[in-house]
């Protein structure tokens, strides 16, 4: 079984769509014979040619546009934006009529369609470059969002999201496109939409966290374990819309306790959202306010200051430390 970085991992599962499904197409800006900015794409125009490997003009909004019509029309259209903020150039298409209509048309014409997009900082990137934007896609409905964390996780995630009749936002969190590696099997499983995975168990207090952030989250779980004698049980949650409230929730009613770790601002970002059905859900099983470690509320700073922004092990090990202590 071969050991991939999570852009092999997406290049294989591409690779094997296209291969099952011959109504499975890529467009983008450069998707084709350069294989795409971050290089995702690259071998997919040579095997599978032209008429499926579409490069398109610097237009967001024409992209996603191209891409519901394919849907509508019974292709399974993969848009790349090359990065994730300059989905806001297409977010009316996505929001008004991706996700739209199904239900507009009482379900005769589902939209089976992927975005994907790199986003998160991390790599020293120019402005509107580093941005995390998965709560706006939160407030979408009819639209689904992944967020993978590993290679296996983004491997499989792609195959349900390809195979989705309902456009599915695919975010690939940049700053591990090409570590760590693990094992992808080629012909692997689909792994399901919605359904997060604990993946560090623990007594003392849950940690929730997607993308980038697992590693940092993983890292200041074992300094925490060694030097505070806490054992933390980590939540990989995997996709953003639908979230995995119920896995949230059992966790945090066994342990009482809860700190969420993600990049985006805290203002109304996801972390707000699970926070908030923590407190309908399990407020009496609480032993200590719900705490948050995120980007600050700020513009994504420039490159010499990014790492200020991120969430990073101190700052996990600081949360952990004063929930454990309320």
């Amino acid at each position: 079984m071969p050991k991939l970085n999570m852009v092999k991992a997406i290049n294989l599962a591409l690779h094997e769509e296209m291969a099952r499904d011959p109504s499975v197409v890529i467009l983008g800006e450069d998707v084709g014979r350069v294989g795409g900015v971050f290089r995702v794409t690259e071998g997919l125009f040579e095997k599978f040619g032209a008429q499926r490997v579409i490069d398109t003009p610097v237009s967001e909004a024409g992209i996603v546009g191209c891409a519901i019509g394919m849907a509508i029309n019974g292709l399974r259209p993969i848009a790349e934006i090359q990065f994730s903020g300059f989905m806001f150039n297409a977010f009316h298409q996505l929001n008004c009529h991706a996700a739209r209509f199904r239900y507009r048309s009482w379900g005769h014409y589902p939209v089976p369609m992927v975005m994907r997009a790199p986003i998160g900082g991390g790599i020293r990137a120019l402005e509107h470059h580093n941005d995390s934007e998965e709560a706006l896609y939160v407030q979408s409905p009819g639209l689904k969002a992944v967020y993978p964390s590993t290679p296996a996780a983004a491997h499989g995630l792609l195959l349900s999201a390809i195979r989705d009749s309902d456009p599915v936002m695919y975010l690939e969190p940049k700053r591990v496109y090409r570590a760590p590696v693990e094992e992808v099997p080629e012909g692997g499983d689909a792994w399901p939409i919605g359904k997060g995975r604990i993946v560090r168990p623990g007594k003392h207090i849950t940690l929730v966290t997607w993308g980038a952030m697992l590693q940092e989250t993983l890292e200041a779980a074992e300094k925490a374990d060694q030097e505070l004698k806490i054992a933390c049980e980590v939540i990989d949650l995997l996709s953003i819309v639908p979230m995995d409230t119920p896995l949230i929730v059992e966790s945090v009613s066994r342990t009482g306790r809860c700190v969420i770790v993600h990049e985006a601002q805290a203002a109304c970002g996801v972390g707000a959202e699970i926070s908030a059905r923590l407190n309908e859900q399990a407020l009496l099983r609480l032993e200590a306010p719900v705490a948050r470690v995120t980007g600050w509320d700020i513009p994504y700073p420039f490159f010499a200051r990014e790492h200020g922004f991120l969430p990073n092990v101190p700052r996990i090990l600081k949360a952990i430390d004063q929930t454990m202590a309320f």
